[in-house]
């Protein structure tokens, strides 16, 4: 799903989220992979967010607390989708 579509998506509906696509939307937002710790857990950063981002892949969804910690950083910083 394209990043746009699944920001406006997830606004209403956290369900059933693929992880992969959730990955791509954070990229699009401006996140980049800070590290990977080679097991489930991967940290990504923001230059604008002085918090990281936690990400765990779920049976290949995202978890609902992880788009709703998504969603408060895109108000709280005005994050928008960077267009290439």
């Amino acid at each position: 799903m394209k990043p746009d579509k699944l920001l406006r998506r997830i606004q209403t509906d956290r369900a059933n989220v693929r992880f992969g696509d959730f990955v791509r939307l954070i990229e699009a937002l401006g996140f980049e992979l800070d590290r990977h710790d080679g097991g489930s857990h991967r940290i990504y950063v923001h230059p604008k967010v002085p918090k990281h981002l936690n990400l765990q892949d779920y049976g290949g969804q995202a978890k609902p607390y992880q788009i709703k910690k998504l969603l408060q950083l895109v108000d709280a910083y005005s994050l928008r989708i960077e267009r290439p």
